[in-house]
C-alpha cells in the first residue's frame, strides 16, 4: 500500500498555505494604502518576506491577488511594481463608484430596518464631528465603513465581492493634503440626504441621491487637482497620479 499520500496532511498544508497568503496580501495591501509603499515603487519581496518572518512563496502569491485587484503589476524579468494611477484612472474609478454605491443604496431602501437606519445615522454623526473639527484622519475611515455598511447590509454576495475589490483601488486616489473642512462638511451633508432617502424607502431617490454624492465627490477632487496644479504646488505628471477621495 502507498503510505506518501496522506489526504489528511495534504488538506491541513494547503489551508496553512492559504490562510499564510492571506495574511501577507492583507499586509502589503496595507503598505500600499498607507502610503508606506509608493505608486511605482518596486516590491522587493526579500524585504517583505524578512518583514513579515516568511517564505518568499507566500508573497509572490500575495502578489498574484494583488495583481488581479489592480494594486500592483508584473513586469516579467523586473519584478513587481506598485500600480501608479492617472487623472483618467481617478474619472473612471469615480464613475464606476457612483453607480455601485447608487444600486446598492436602491436595494437596501426597501428592506432598510431600525438597526440599519441607526448605524448609519451614527455613522452621520461620528463624521460631522470629525468634519467639523477638520480630522480627515478620522473622517476618512468612518466615511469607508459608512458606505462599506450600505454595501454590505444589501445582503448581495456577489455585489459585495466586486464593490470590495474595486474600492480598493479607489484608496490609491487619496491625498490627505487637498482636503478641507469644508468639503468634509459638505460631503458629509450629502451622506444625511442618503440616509434619509433610505429611511424613506424610497429606491429611486436613495439611487440618485447617492449617485450625485460619489459624482459630486468626483468634482471636488478634480478642482482640488486643477487649483493645485495652476498654484504650481504640482507638477503636470504629478498631479495626473493622485486625486483626492471625499466621497
Amino acid at each position: 500500500m502507498d503510505t506518501d499520500y496522506n489526504p489528511t496532511t495534504v488538506s491541513l498544508a494547503d489551508f496553512r498555505a492559504h490562510t499564510l497568503t492571506g495574511v501577507v496580501q492583507h499586509e502589503i495591501e496595507r503598505m500600499i494604502l498607507s502610503g508606506e509603499l509608493k505608486p511605482g515603487q518596486r516590491l522587493n519581496e526579500k524585504a517583505v518576506a524578512d518583514k513579515l518572518s516568511v517564505s518568499r512563496g507566500p508573497v509572490r502569491e500575495a502578489c498574484r491577488a494583488l495583481a488581479e485587484l489592480g494594486l500592483v503589476y508584473l513586469i516579467p524579468q523586473r519584478g513587481v511594481f506598485i500600480q501608479r494611477v492617472t487623472r483618467d484612472d481617478a474619472i473612471e474609478v469615480y464613475e464606476l463608484r457612483a453607480g455601485l454605491t447608487a444600486l446598492s443604496a436602491s436595494l437596501l431602501a426597501p428592506m432598510l430596518t431600525k438597526e440599519i437606519a441607526e448605524q448609519l445615522d451614527k455613522y452621520v454623526d461620528d463624521m460631522q464631528d470629525a468634519a467639523e473639527k477638520g480630522d480627515f484622519s478620522r473622517f476618512d475611515p468612518l466615511n469607508l465603513e459608512f458606505h462599506d455598511y450600505i454595501v454590505r447590509s444589501t445582503g448581495n454576495s456577489r455585489l459585495i465581492k466586486l464593490y470590495s475589490g474595486f474600492v480598493k483601488e479607489f484608496h490609491l486616489f487619496r491625498v490627505h493634503g487637498l482636503v478641507q473642512r469644508g468639503a468634509l462638511l459638505q460631503s458629509n451633508e450629502e451622506h444625511r440626504e442618503i440616509v434619509n432617502a433610505l429611511k424613506a424607502q424610497n429606491a429611486n431617490l436613495s439611487y440618485e441621491t447617492s449617485f450625485s454624492h460619489v459624482s459630486k465627490g468626483k468634482e471636488r477632487m478634480l478642482h482640488a487637482l486643477d487649483d493645485m496644479t495652476k498654484s504650481g504646488a504640482m507638477s503636470n505628471g504629478e498631479a495626473t497620479e493622485v486625486s483626492d477621495k471625499i466621497s
